[in-house]
């Protein structure tokens, strides 16, 4: 695009990008739900939120100014897309199917037996495949579900708003708008840009440590109360950080505190918001649903992404940092929502929890 002078390659480039990153996003957490024995359905579905981490902290170091983030260095930063994508083609497909997928879609037994005895290493997978079984047998008793039937029937609604509700938790809650600007939340708070750019790849690494912290207590804390936790760290977080910036013109050492409260906001938001959303909606459904379901939730997710992307700018610039209060009442609100509304999916089959809806 820099070659030719286009921009308009540019856009065409990060539009298919785009498109490749929206289908992973519902289609990994769901493989991944799939895949896993329930007493690490938690822990295997984080592992995709650390590898987006990683790879934030990873374009973070790259796009540094003394790095790649240079007027001669970013078509190569942004040319490096290639490389995962490369590893991906090469990789996948020695990949197994979903053993759920095989026989609850394709009803093949045996081609499910053989994927679920490769992904556990061993022969005794006899409990699993029962276990499976009996969720394809249920299957049987309820017609397919169609985009009416999931908006219109109220087992199906109710978890549909519900993962829904945990996507928007994610992205309103602001994280975004820490992650996109936040070299400059730290220049608005005194720092220079050197030092601003350092504060954001502490933040970064942050994201990474915590996020690793979160794998291990996922299937020990249970998901609703991680996601509780981690919204009042950011609540609390957030509130402080608005009012470092608001007094940072008169009391210059408390722009150290804006760098303590972004980077504790991100350790709130790995301790639970930002990996559990992601498997969480693959929890709530069965397997006629979870596809529909999964594809609307990555929707609300990334629709809601792009709004925080494309209104914090101007509101910041308009109101300054009390820009801050939407997020700090929005947090708020989810905290109430997860601790009155959300079930608890730990240690349950997927048959356990849609039959709390069903009730």
């Amino acid at each position: 695009a820099k070659m030719a002078g286009s921009f308009q390659m540019l856009i065409a480039g990060r539009l298919i990008i785009g498109i490749n990153s929206g289908l992973n996003a519902g289609l990994a957490p769901m493989y991944l739900s799939e895949i896993s024995p329930v007493s690490l359905r938690g822990a295997v579905g984080t592992v995709y939120q650390l590898i987006i981490t990683i790879s934030i902290l990873l374009s973070q170091i790259l796009g540094m100014s003394n790095v790649l983030g240079t007027d001669s260095g970013w078509p190569l930063l942004l040319a490096l897309t290639i490389l995962p994508a490369i590893f991906q083609v090469l990789t996948l497909p020695f990949c197994p199917e979903s053993p759920k997928y095989l026989l609850l879609d394709k009803d093949d037994e045996i081609a499910a037996n053989k994927a679920l005895t490769w992904l556990r290493g061993t022969l005794e997978v006899h409990d699993e495949m029962d276990e499976m079984k009996q969720e394809q047998e249920s299957m049987k008793l309820v017609p397919k579900v169609t985009l009416k039937e999931m908006l219109t029937n109220p087992a199906l609604r109710t978890p549909l708003i519900i993962a829904n509700m945990m996507m928007l938790a994610q992205q309103l809650s602001g994280i975004n708008a820490a992650i996109f600007f936040s070299t400059r939340i730290f220049e608005s708070a005194g720092l220079d840009e050197s030092a601003s750019q350092s504060a954001t790849l502490g933040m970064g690494a942050m994201n990474v440590a915590m996020t690793f912290v979160s794998l291990v207590l996922i299937e020990k804390a249970g998901r609703k109360t991680l996601m509780i936790v981690g919204l009042v760290i950011m609540f609390c977080m957030t509130t402080l950080l608005l009012i470092s910036l608001v007094l940072s013109a008169t009391i210059s050492w408390i722009s150290y505190l804006a760098i303590v409260a972004v980077i504790l906001f991100v350790v709130g938001f790995a301790t639970g918001p930002g990996s559990i959303p992601w498997f969480f909606v693959t929890e709530l459904f069965s397997q006629s649903g979870r596809p529909i379901a999964s594809s609307i939730a990555v929707a609300v997710n990334w629709s809601a992404n792009f709004l925080v992307g494309l209104g914090f700018s101007p509101i910041q610039l308009a109101i300054g940092p009390y820009v801050f209060i939407i997020f700090i009442i929005l947090q708020l609100c989810f905290i109430i929502y997860v601790w009155l509304v959300v079930p608890e999916t730990k240690n349950k089959t997927v048959e356990e929890v849609t039959a709390q809806f069903r009730k």
